[in-house]
């Protein structure tokens, strides 16, 4: 099959690789009728996960027809149309059992193995994210295996296109899960830092919640225009605000926000000393968009993390987030527990997650789609790749068999 294949930062092919086969009892094969290019796929590309191989399927976001059916995969059959959850999740273990299904004890062997030297477990397994977490082959190709069937993919119902529920792989429930976490209910002051997808998903999911006020702070104007227009949110260019906290605060009594929502994580544009330290391998991660979301938040407010982090941060003013009394949330996304609701959501017409996207290519063309997302050319959002040949994007309802 065709696949897209990393080998070195800024280097991803479009290429032959073995088709998957069934390993477990509990895979199923899954023919991939489109799959997007997430903002976390770019810290791969730009050689920033460790754990990479050469010829490492990329991509977590992803959606087809199931082809094949392990034994014991007995919630779904062949034909039927799914999403699959980012994160492989067993369904039986301590964590998975109190629906923290990114905590699954079971699915990845990587982490421990790599970097833990206490021999601590860390979270699940994931779908082409290095061999931290798992080295599982990912979904940015013609097909994928996609192990514990019984436990991650929802099966989709007739009528809804592949771009309104692509997103409930990762996105959607990401975005979704860091308002929840930040406690949005009607009436809340939200400020979200990051116009990029999860940033969106989290201002889509904010107004699904009624949030009252969204502060949304970027520096691509396009990005915030679109915000502005589509979630109507007040937008902050950092390029031209110096200090977006303080404008933030200003424009909310001189308290601040009731949750902040970091959507940058690890790679936000830090100062000239934090780019030194992680160029040293000194620093782990930029605290600056972190930084930023502790002094926006009022006393006794919430600062939610969606964004990726890694390692340890330099000036994280801990601090200063005692002293306001703040409550922390983060973490990878309990997708599984989130796709019952948010697929009714989609359904009903509350939420429209397809309108972020910018670019639709062949799957053959992705690697001109990592270059076009990562140097935010052509005003792009979000990419959504199709497999080359006949594609199933609008196919109504599954393929009789």
């Amino acid at each position: 099959m065709k696949a897209l294949t990393y080998h070195s930062a800024k280097d991803v092919r479009f290429e032959s690789v073995p088709d998957p086969v069934i390993q477990d009892d509990q895979d199923i094969i899954l023919r991939v009728t489109a799959t997007a290019i997430c903002g976390s796929d770019l810290h791969i590309y730009r050689g920033k996960i460790p754990g990479m191989k050469a010829g490492d399927v990329l991509g977590h976001e992803f959606m087809g027809i199931v082809e094949e059916v392990g034994a014991g995969a007995t919630r779904l059959k062949k034909g039927d149309r799914v999403v699959v959850p980012f994160t492989i999740s067993c369904g039986d273990c301590f964590f998975c059992s109190k629906t923290l299904f990114s905590a699954c004890e079971n699915t990845n062997p990587g982490r421990g193995a790599i970097l833990n030297k206490k021999n601590v477990r860390s979270g699940a397994g994931m779908f082409g994210y290095s061999h931290l977490y798992g080295g599982y082959a990912g979904g940015q190709a013609e097909y994928v295996r996609v192990p514990k069937a019984n436990v991650g993919p929802i099966v989709i119902p007739p009528g809804l296109s592949d771009e309104k529920v692509l997103f409930l792989s990762d996105i959607l429930p990401t975005g979704y899960q860091a308002a929840v976490n930040g406690l949005v209910g009607p009436g809340s002051t939200v400020a979200i830092f990051g116009a990029g997808p999860v940033g969106l998903m989290a201002a889509a999911s904010a107004r699904l919640l009624g949030a009252e006020r969204i502060f949304m702070v970027d520096h691509h104007a396009y990005r915030l225009e679109f915000a502005k227009q589509t979630y109507d949110v007040i937008p902050i260019n950092f390029d031209d605000i110096e200090d977006p906290a303080e404008f933030i605060v200003e424009q909310t009594d001189f308290r601040g926000v009731d949750a902040s929502i970091d959507a940058v994580g690890f790679e936000a544009k830090g100062s000239a000393l934090e780019t030194v330290l992680t160029d040293l391998k000194l620093e782990g991660s930029s605290g600056k968009a972190l930084r930023q979301a502790i002094a926006a938040t009022r006393r006794g407010g919430v600062v939610s993390v969606p964004g990726v982090y890694a390692g340890f941060i330099h000036g994280f003013l801990f601090g200063d987030a005692f002293e306001k009394g703040l409550n922390f949330a983060s973490g990878q996304t309990h997708v599984q527990r989130y796709l019952p609701e948010l697929l009714a959501h989609i359904e009903e017409g509350r939420i429209s997650p397809e309108v972020i996207i910018s670019h639709h290519l062949p799957l053959s063309q992705a690697v001109r789609g990592y270059e076009v997302f990562e140097k935010k050319q052509e005003a792009c959002r979000k990419v959504v790749l199709t497999p080359d040949g006949p594609s199933l994007a609008t196919h109504p309802a599954p393929l009789e068999v």
